[in-house]
């Protein structure tokens, strides 16, 4: 029977980004599987914003490091082929009179405070970076110069292929059917008729992590929800790739906007999506009514595009915690048994640090980031990390 230091169960970019720093800590044998192809799942899916902006704190040291990955990720990897398509557009955010405007002020003094540039910009100056956008009616408005948007699809390729250089074996279109448990400990993993022996294993597996529930009888809250993203386009008015992601808190689907193929606007929700009862990546009609929900928000920021076309739409999955912040940690029961589910729309933010302080953890090494705050235990103890904003993507 083969025998593994580690195995990852999931090959997106979580799991990948933790299969590449387990090599790169030193293991020398580490097996990635994944039950499709690498990087075909819900990160194809990923509308790749990258920001610092949170208001739960630890969301915040989490996205600086990760940040400064993406910075430098042909640096960071060690491999000048490697590329995350990073578009640096700055991100603005909008925020009306009352309790979200007091969120966005302690958010950006926050962010402030670790050393982000988090800037608070008039109207005049907003509208000098997003021309085509109104901000009459906004409170509060901040800037993050240091964001923008990358791809995911390079991001998944270049962990996956460094991991590979590094010595990690990668093994696509791979069923995980079971784990092998054996006195209270994970042995290895069941993959249909197959055995394959490991020290740990790491539960990688996003909407699918559901499984773990009839593997080991311990349930793990999770909701499965489907949210549906838009590719708009109107001559008159384009939004290029020079002008900022925006995120609108004014608008009752907190709605978060950014420039798509150059020219259109790709848009979407950021609130609680279609709840389903089990995971289901094929994509899904978006309904006309959603559309035009959407659609009129939309024209209320941007009046050009009250005339907009719509170019295409599809819909993405999030495995969604209680508290939209994900779980990160041992499997309390089952020795050697790790957790990286439920990062709820944040997760290719995240996905750099999230891979190396889980391949710290699991090796025992101290992380430059604390993670106990994501452990699974957090909800019966009551300690979730509870964005400001509400329920949704921008905790």
């Amino acid at each position: 029977m083969a025998h593994y230091e580690s195995i990852v169960i999931g090959g997106g970019v979580i799991g990948t980004s933790i299969a590449y720093h387990l090599a790169r800590l030193g293991q020398r044998r580490v097996l990635l599987l994944d039950r499709g192809r690498i990087g075909e799942g819900t990160t194809a899916q990923s509308s790749c914003i990258l920001r610092t902006h949170y208001t739960v704190p630890e969301n915040v040291l989490l996205a600086q490091a990760a940040w400064r990955v993406y910075e430098d990720f042909a640096g960071y990897l060690d491999d000048p082929e490697a590329d995350c398509g990073l578009n640096r557009c700055g991100y603005l955010i909008a925020a009306p009179a009352g309790e979200k405007s007091d969120a966005l002020a302690a958010a950006l003094s926050a962010q402030r405070g670790y050393g982000i540039r988090a800037e608070v910009v008039d109207s005049r100056a907003a509208r000098a970076l997003l021309p085509i956008a109104s901000f009459r009616d906004d409170e509060l408005i901040g800037y993050e110069p240091d964001a923008g948007f990358a791809d995911a699809y390079l991001v998944t390729a270049a962990f996956a292929r460094n991991a590979r250089r590094l010595g990690a074996t990668v093994r696509e279109n791979t069923d995980v059917t079971g784990l092998a448990i054996s006195g209270g400990g994970v042995t290895g993993v069941q993959c249909g008729d197959e055995t394959i022996g490991a020290d740990r294993v790491l539960c990688v597996q996003n909407v699918w992590s559901g499984e773990l529930a009839r593997w080991t009888g311990v349930t793990l809250p999770l909701a499965i929800e489907r949210h549906a993203v838009l590719s708009l386009e109107t001559a008159a008015d384009p939004y290029t790739r020079a002008m900022p992601v925006f995120k609108d808190l004014g608008v009752p689907g907190l709605l978060y906007y950014r420039s798509y193929g150059g020219a259109q606007m790709l848009v979407s929700e950021g609130i609680p999506g279609e709840v389903l009862a089990a995971p289901d990546t094929v994509q899904a009609d978006v309904p006309l009514d959603k559309v035009l929900a959407v659609g009129e928000q939309v024209a209320s920021r941007f009046p050009a595009y009250a005339e907009a076309g719509l170019a295409s739409s599809w819909t993405g999955l999030y495995d969604v915690t209680p508290d939209w912040n994900p779980v990160l940690g041992p499997m309390p029961g089952v020795d050697g048994l790790w957790l990286a589910y439920g990062f709820s729309g944040h997760g290719f933010k995240l996905a750099p640090t999230v891979g190396l302080l889980v391949a710290q953890a699991v090796l025992g090494q101290s992380g430059a980031v604390p993670i106990d705050a994501y452990s699974l235990s957090r909800f019966a103890q009551g300690r979730l990390l509870v964005g400001r904003y509400g329920a949704g993507a921008v905790s």
